[in-house]
């Protein structure tokens, strides 16, 4: 059993340009408006629309803080912050927007309890 998430975008082309080239997202299926992607075992949908879905986060899990860092580092252009410790939910982590103006977050578990 699998879920997908699904965002309207006002620029397909663009916003999977940035989850497959830049963040790292594979292609898993293009249908006619709207481009399914892959990341580890993370499904996002992304349809042509004349608005864009900006709510809520889209957050990506990395197994260290050198996966953060590393992605820090390709989406520093991007970034609302530098990576950091959140005490709050013992977690290093940092904000960026995609090209749609969503927030994406990018972080991993201090502390974690099982692998990631």
């Amino acid at each position: 059993m699998s879920a997908i998430t699904f965002f309207a975008t006002t620029d397909l082309e663009r916003i999977v340009g940035f989850y497959a080239e830049t963040v790292g997202a594979d292609v898993w299926l293009e249908q006619t408006d709207c481009t399914i992607l892959k990341y580890d075992n993370q499904l996002l949908g992304f349809c042509e629309r004349e608005t864009a879905d900006t709510e809520g986060i889209v957050t990506f899990v990395y197994p260290d803080r050198e996966g953060v860092d590393a992605m820090y580092e390709t989406v520093a252009d991007h970034a609302r912050d530098e990576p950091h410790e959140n005490e709050t939910y013992d977690i290093y982590q940092f904000f960026a927007e995609d090209p749609d103006g969503r927030t994406v977050e990018f972080q991993t578990f201090l502390h974690p309890t099982d692998e990631v």
